[in-house]
């Protein structure tokens, strides 16, 4: 078994859930601490790719919601709460 990061597809075209699932195992290996420094570093590039690419699904569809919820005339918020 390798500990090289399997690289199936592009960050930019997963799901959501491809992503956060990838995002898991990038963080497994890492904590596992048994990769070598070069490879912790591009662990850790992919990592912050991913991290990067999840947040944007996330407000994506925050955008997307609120966009529903203002065409039916409900309350639109405008930022969310820190701990909420």
């Amino acid at each position: 078994m390798t500990d090289k990061p399997a690289v199936a597809k592009a960050v930019a075209e997963m799901s959501f859930e491809e992503a956060m699932a990838a995002l898991e195992t990038v963080v497994t290996q890492l904590e596992r601490g048994e990769v070598a420094l070069e490879q912790s570093i591009a662990l850790y590039e992919r990592g912050a790719a991913l991290k990067a690419h999840c947040a944007d699904k996330l407000k994506n569809a925050e955008e997307k919601v609120e966009l529903i919820r203002a065409a039916e005339g409900r309350a639109v918020s405008a930022t969310a709460v820190e701990g909420m």
